[in-house]
């Protein structure tokens, strides 16, 4: 791995590739993205989540202590978060020989506009990239509510394509790449298209309360989403006519331009600061409470 102007330039040869999810070690998508890893280098990882991790976001597992599983040589199920999983590779399992490429997915379904920020795939290559590590999150779109089969081939067939030109191109070390897969066949994708993140026009949050059979109530959330707006150059756009989405985002979540506009009216000098220091209890004191 080289460096050329601020960007991580890859070589195909030297990849060492690490692979995770949020679905699950069972889930389809992990084998495709496994099968898309395989085809761009022989030295390939698999940790993912024992169970399912959706909506896990960049979370951690601080509580409860972490239970790793070898499956086999190269396969292996964290009872944790992606993220757990990311750390769990790279600072135990591969520490001595760290993998120069996080591929996060398949994603079972769009990780698009809004859903960027609960995405347990999109943290995954998140917690790539916070440890210099090479990351990108795929996702494979499809329609929730007509329940169609998933066009995993779609994923299967361009995966491989969109990643290669990622390397060849390459990218700043604090930026993720985020790849959709448009909802249709491989034949009838459209093209590969750099665009923004989108937003969606109208998301509403609903809670579905039941009752179990002993009588407790028990709770259910999801979203309630009817109106998208696909506006060209953005994620959804690009979805919507069947191209695949790439979208850098980047680690940095400062809005430079809000933070311009206000410092002229929220900055405000209260004068010199105290220079603390430690007494030998370790606790700080302001300096002109010190002795000479």
């Amino acid at each position: 791995m080289t460096e050329s102007g601020g960007s991580v330039v890859m070589s195909e040869k030297k990849l060492r590739i690490l692979v995770i999810n949020d679905d699950g070690i069972r889930a389809k998508g992990i084998e495709i993205l496994e099968q898309i890893a395989r085809s761009l280098s022989d030295d390939v990882w698999v940790v993912a989540p024992d169970s399912e991790q959706s909506g896990a976001s960049h979370s951690l597992t601080l509580t409860v202590p972490l239970r790793l599983r070898q499956i086999d040589e190269r396969h292996f199920a964290v009872t944790g978060t992606p993220t757990d999983c990311v750390m769990m590779a790279a600072a135990h399992l591969l520490k001595d020989n760290p993998p120069t490429l996080v591929l996060s997915g398949v994603n079972r379904g769009i990780n698009a506009a809004d859903d960027v920020t609960y995405s347990g795939t999109i943290a995954g290559a998140m917690e790539g990239c916070a440890l210099g590590i090479p990351s990108i999150a795929l996702s494979q779109t499809y329609n929730h509510q007509d329940r169609r089969d998933i066009h995993w081939e779609t994923a299967a067939a361009h995966g491989a394509t969109v990643v290669k030109k990622l390397l060849e191109n390459g990218w700043p070390k604090d930026v993720l790449m985020n790849v959709n897969f448009p909802d249709c066949p491989p034949e009838e994708v459209s093209g590969i298209e750099v665009v923004a993140q989108g937003v969606r026009e109208w998301q509403e949050v609903v809670i579905e309360r039941r009752i179990d059979m002993r009588d407790n109530p028990y709770f259910w959330i999801g979203f309630r989403r009817e109106r998208i707006v696909a506006k060209p150059g953005t994620d959804l756009g690009a979805l919507a006519v069947k191209k695949i989405s790439v979208t850098p985002l980047q680690m940095n979540l400062t809005d430079w331009k809000v933070m311009q506009g206000l410092k002229h009216g929220v900055d405000t000098d209260f004068g010199a600061p105290a220079v603390p220091t430690e007494d030998t209890t370790g606790a700080l004191i302001p300096a002109k409470e010190r002795t000479p």
